[in-house]
């Protein structure tokens, strides 16, 4: 992984090798494969509709109505959300289908939503799930200057209010990604030798970020400011909504199950390796909430089953509410902690405490 070459502890590998076990049994003994099942399909048809519909009927719907516009720019910030968590996640995992084209075709909507597939490929699969809660190597936790999110960070006096303004901020993440956040990670994606893991050059990448932008923008904002007989404005307040209902959507989800009181951070011991082999790494930095509510799991992708996914991220996350009772069992016999939280309210307690304690100093004892 380039320059990033921690090393992982080989000692402990009987969980994972046990519980890898007993998943492939699973999916042998029921007979079914790890891939998208019709309810997933089902779902992808519903969440790519509430997206794409909206704003198919802004662009030829002749909406003359503002409480309607709102309405329509409200909905695609529901399937925007959705995609991302349900939809594109699975597909850039390579989870979503063992055909490669279709997982490519449905992570390609990122671009949709104003991403960039490959950046996110970086940040996610090749630094987030390499590296959980690991200063400096887990890009989920590096924002320098804004928030203070592992106790190896160094602090400042307006970290105190981290937990104040981190909702503020989190409304803004997915406006922030489109705008500024691809052309940094590339910068920086560069530095780190990271670009080539998805095929990329530094032009390349600089490219092609600012081709999707262009049409992105002159699609979703542009068009419909053009084609909407009403004041300009009120398509940029309705583009502004659906990113807002996005960034904090997305946000909330993924720090509740990572940035909480429970988890742990680490650093690199000697700058080298890391003292827990892979599995029990992932079982300490991640943490699952709400795994009753199918209602919630279904909307967000399976993801209030982190832990499932951190440990198999290439099983469509519509496995994992029965994948965790092995899991969960597993991780009981060989005297693991498996994270939880009842409820996503209490998951997001434990979030907004940490935020605070770590503002203000007093949670560096959790860092291992």
């Amino acid at each position: 992984m380039a320059d990033f070459s921690l090393k992982y502890s080989t000692e402990k590998g009987e969980f994972y090798k046990v519980l890898h076990k007993r998943v492939n049994a699973y999916f042998k003994d029921k007979g079914i494969n790890r891939h998208a099942n019709s309810r997933m399909i089902i779902k992808t048809t519903i969440m790519l509709s509430l997206y794409f519909l909206p704003l198919i009927y802004i662009l030829f719907g002749s909406v003359n109505n503002t409480g309607l516009l709102l309405a329509l720019w409200a909905t695609m910030g529901v399937g925007m959300s959705g995609i991302g968590l349900s939809v594109m996640h699975d597909a850039n995992h390579g989870s979503y289908s063992s055909n490669k084209t279709v997982n490519y075709l449905l992570g390609f909507v990122l671009n949709f939503l104003g991403g960039y597939h490959n950046n996110w490929k970086i940040q996610h699969n090749v630094l987030h799930h390499s590296y959980p809660n690991v200063d400096g190597y887990d890009d989920d936790i590096f924002k320098p200057g804004v928030f203070r999110l592992s106790p190896s960070q160094p602090r400042s006096k307006h970290f105190k209010f981290q937990a104040f303004y981190a909702p503020l901020l989190y409304s803004i993440m997915s406006i922030y990604w489109f705008v500024w956040k691809d052309f940094e990670q590339l910068k920086r994606y560069k530095e780190r030798d990271l670009l080539k893991t998805q095929g990329m050059t530094f032009s390349s990448g600089v490219f092609w970020v600012l081709f999707h932008k262009i049409w992105y923008v002159a699609l979703t904002l542009v068009l419909p400011i053009l084609v909407t007989p009403l004041p300009w404005w009120q398509n940029v307040l309705g583009f502004i909504i659906m990113h807002v209902m996005t960034g904090l959507a997305l946000a909330l989800i993924f720090q509740a199950a990572h940035v909480i009181e429970e988890t742990h951070f680490f650093e690199p011991i000697e700058g080298l390796s890391l003292e827990n082999n892979w599995a029990i790494h992932q079982m300490k930095t991640t943490a699952n909430f709400a795994r009753t509510n199918k209602m919630f799991s279904w909307f967000i992708g399976g993801l209030n089953f982190q832990i499932e996914h951190h440990l198999f991220p290439n099983i469509c996350h519509v496995h994992y509410r029965k994948l965790s009772k092995i899991v969960k069992s597993t991780a009981a016999e060989f005297n693991i902690p498996y994270y939880e939280h009842t409820t996503f309210l209490q998951a997001l307690r434990s979030h907004f405490s940490l935020l605070h304690r770590l503002g203000t100093g007093s949670y560096d004892h959790q860092l291992a």
